[in-house]
């Protein structure tokens, strides 16, 4: 596997501010989310009912932990580094567990800010009572996060043509690829989560883009469109765009709830594969996704192999250029003249 380091541009995640999500019973009582060292077992938190997630852009940095505020971000200081602290379990009061990341942003070496990031939805007035903080386990679910997942039941386009439901692929099996034409299975990782916040799927319905049945994927996934004509203003007519960015509540929706079974396929290069006959990448192996990856895969490629830079990275979509009124109806047509 190639040892390239060139890597995507950045990662968006959906943030909480620090006081947004306060103490309202216990030793911190008023105090907002902080870091891992200073938190208090048994605290009891609320968001606020004025809180939103705000956008925050982080750019990978080649060869270097955290990640750099990208200058495009709605939140923090552009060029302040941003590292994940710790991963937080809070139980409701009904007894249901949360999950939340918390990030901090250094400037000089100093703390500059707090942020949460929850992997499920809070609700405003509800107490969360803080019952487990975990230092390791926050690179795992961050990387769970960006890896691009398809769920079961999706069909893939074989070499040979055939439509096959992924959780029925082996390794060294051969999948037909844009690009490099049959490619073999390296990898099939498999997760079952609960289906909700960062981890709900998103459904793009029958037909929405050509596809023969729902597509259901991770809210990260991109897909790759040939535009006839170029429709959204992209400047070119081959684009990738982020599946998060294509919702518009009708013929692509959020499916919160319940639970989800994700399949991450992994080649020897990242690839545009075909599932319910639209084209859409592979896993990208790159410093976010790796600790997402058992110990043996890692060992296998190296301790520092990403993925080579292909052409087709180059073509991704920034959301500003998706948030039309209809998008997805504007790719459609584009990608059928």
């Amino acid at each position: 596997m190639s040892t390239d380091v060139h890597l995507p541009t950045m990662q968006t995640v959906a943030v909480l501010r620090s006081e947004d999500f306060r103490v309202i019973e216990g030793v911190a009582e008023g105090e907002g989310i902080t870091f891992a060292d200073e938190l208090v077992m048994d605290d009891v938190y609320r968001q606020s009912p004025s809180a939103t997630r705000i956008p925050l852009s982080l750019a990978l940095r080649d060869g270097e932990d955290g990640f750099e505020i990208d200058p495009s971000t709605a939140i923090g200081k552009p060029g302040n580094i941003v590292y994940l602290d710790s991963c937080l379990t809070m139980m409701g009061s009904n007894s249901t567990t949360y999950e939340m990341l918390v990030l901090v942003e250094v400037e000089d070496g100093a703390l500059e800010a707090t942020y949460l990031l929850p992997l499920a939805n809070l609700v405003a007035e509800t107490n969360y009572r803080i019952v487990g903080v975990d230092r390791d386990a926050a690179t795992t679910r961050f990387a769970e996060v960006a890896c691009v997942s398809f769920t079961r039941g999706t069909h893939i386009t074989m070499a040979s043509g055939e439509q096959r439901p992924i959780e029925q692929l082996s390794v060294g099996d051969k999948v037909l690829t844009r690009d490099d034409g049959p490619q073999s299975v390296r990898w099939i990782g498999q997760t079952t989560l609960r289906a909700v916040g960062e981890f709900a799927p998103i459904v793009i319905t029958k037909g929405a883009l050509h596809n023969e049945n729902d597509l259901l994927v991770s809210p990260d996934h991109r897909l790759f469109v040939y535009q006839r004509q170029d429709k959204l203003g992209a400047g070119r007519s081959e684009v990738l765009v982020k599946v998060r960015h294509l919702v518009n509540g009708d013929t692509v929706y959020r499916r919160d709830g319940g639970f989800v079974d994700y399949f991450q396929l992994l080649f020897d290069d990242h690839q545009i594969i075909y599932a319910e006959g639209i084209a859409a990448e592979s896993l990208l192996i790159d410093p976010r996704t790796r600790a997402a990856m058992p110990n043996d895969v890692r060992a296998a490629n190296g301790s520092r192999s990403n993925h080579a830079h292909r052409p087709h990275l180059d073509y991704e979509v920034q959301e500003k250029l998706l948030a039309q009124p209809d998008a997805v109806g504007l790719l459609r047509k584009a990608s059928s003249i």
